[in-house]
């Protein structure tokens, strides 16, 4: 299991210190559903605008995310039970490759920070379970469906089991964990469609619907015990469809700003 430091207090900006310190490259983890292409301007921003040696993206595309649907002749997939290996595979190979190149760009002997997003962080989990945390020395996650409720298919059995996936333990010294969520779309009993949508989708993940979250993944469940856990207003869910002054996402210019000290430090 990973363990993971006790997490720094919340900052509204880098310190000097923080700003001296030497950059680390970062690897980019899309989210379900999500491509490559979808986190071009985030990466482009993080070397272009706050001084990462490198920024790589896993090479994802929409159509491998259908390779999922093998999961689907497993007995343990209707059971509730699923494990997230052989079905991602797939998906944990393009973060090896990303991590490979991201080290190579830079130091090989360097550590570097992971961001996930959405469900590319709960796979970032997945990947420092499986293949170690030797590399990795900050996990940043951008509203990732942590905890699920009982049953849920991605999981597998319980809460328990996918807070197991990679533990996060405060008395250890091996990575730093931020959990990025938003707190500004509630879906509270109404007759609109949209209130009706974003409610059954929060109450598939934490069980209930009148919570708050991006509109996608509720806040409750985007937080974990023993990581940094912080709440934006006014943040939306993806990069597709989002618009950096009406509808910004985790990775437009002004959220970015106020997390990328993060990465700094």
């Amino acid at each position: 299991m990973l363990s993971l430091l006790p997490p720094l207090r919340p900052r509204a900006a880098p310190s000097d210190a923080a700003s001296a310190a030497p950059r680390r490259p970062v690897v980019i983890l899309p989210g379900l559903g999500n491509n490559t292409a979808d986190y071009a301007r985030l990466a482009g921003a993080l070397r272009d605008d706050h001084g990462m040696p490198a920024a790589v993206v896993a090479r994802v595309s929409r159509p491998d995310w259908l390779r999922n649907a093998a999961g689907l002749a497993d007995l343990s997939y209707w059971r509730g039970t699923l494990r997230p290996r052989p079905v991602l595979d797939w998906y944990l190979g393009r973060v090896e490759e990303a991590v490979a190149e991201a080290k190579e760009l830079c130091s090989p002997d360097g550590k570097l920070s992971l961001i996930g997003h959405s469900a590319g962080g709960w796979l970032a989990r997945v990947y420092m379970e499986e293949f170690g945390t030797s590399d990795i020395s900050l996990l940043l996650t951008l509203g990732t469906p942590h905890l699920y409720i009982k049953g849920a298919r991605l999981t597998g059995n319980s809460i328990t089991t996918a807070d197991e996936i990679v533990a996060v333990d405060t008395t250890s010294e091996a990575a730093e964990a931020v959990m990025i969520s938003a707190d500004n779309i509630s879906a509270p009993p109404g007759p609109t469609f949209r209130s009706r949508f974003v409610g059954q989708g929060y109450k598939q993940v934490c069980g209930r619907a009148d919570v708050w979250g991006d509109g996608v993944v509720p806040e409750v469940s985007a937080h974990l015990e023993g990581a940094l856990n912080i709440s934006f207003d006014g943040v939306y869910h993806s990069p597709v469809g989002s618009d950096d002054e009406e509808r910004p996402w985790y990775g437009s210019p002004a959220i970015l700003q106020q997390w990328v000290h993060h990465l700094l430090s």
